[in-house]
């Protein structure tokens, strides 16, 4: 693997110059401004999954920085990557907190996240227009089977998992609009791609939090 490798995916870059993308750039700062505002949230409140979810929702502001600016493969692994380790977090922090799994077997469920992921992404790669967008895809469907799951067991939790998965939809959907819409829109729409995903980011943190809060209470 080359990983220094220039990639071209976005309609906004037009070269491999850093500042080539300053939209996708600068607009990485709405992760990291989701987690001030969650950090501030969740300090002190005795839950450290929460806090780490606050770390690693900064840590893709930055990567998500450096895959926009540099803009070659290694850039792309440290975009990913905080994406995955967020989504196996948080999987594991509903299994264990919510669902009040033991800690092996909420380890266990989390990890079957790869198998579901690899057997849900082709199908979604079927869906016209969803292109590259359709690695995500199996995320909000996640979410949304945990929301109906835990409907009963704990509402107020499950709308806003719901809530969360109905966000991260809309921001799928300019994601994959980004290169169709790129000649009547050349700034392309990927930067709504980070504004509501830190967005949604944010929000699942909340949602964590305020069940844990729930929780303490009875």
């Amino acid at each position: 693997m080359d990983w220094f490798q220039e990639i071209d995916g976005y309609c906004e870059r037009l070269s491999p110059a850093y500042w080539a993308e300053p939209i996708n750039a600068v607009t990485n700062a709405a992760f990291l401004i989701a987690a001030f505002i969650m950090w501030r949230r969740v300090r002190g409140q005795g839950i450290p999954l929460a806090m780490g979810l606050v770390v690693i929702l900064a840590v893709i502001g930055v990567g998500s920085y450096l895959f926009h600016t540099h803009a070659q493969v290694w850039a792309a692994m440290a975009d990913v990557a905080p994406i995955l380790l967020y989504i196996l977090v948080y999987i594991f922090a509903i299994n264990r907190d919510v669902w009040h799994m033991r800690p092996v077997y909420a380890l266990i469920v989390t990890v079957l996240f790869v198998p579901y992921a690899a057997a849900t992404v082709p199908l979604f790669q079927f869906i016209p227009g969803l292109g590259g967008s359709s690695a995500y895809a199996p995320v909000p469907l996640l979410i949304l089977i945990y929301a109906f799951l835990l409907r009963n067991r704990v509402p107020e939790t499950a709308r806003g998992l719901a809530i969360g998965a109905g966000i991260l939809i809309a921001s799928i959907t300019f994601r994959a609009l980004d290169e169709p819409l790129c000649a009547q829109l050349p700034l392309g729409t990927h930067f709504m791609w980070h504004i509501l995903n830190a967005t949604m980011l944010g929000w699942m943190i909340e949602v964590y939090h305020r069940h844990m809060a729930r929780a303490s209470q009875s």
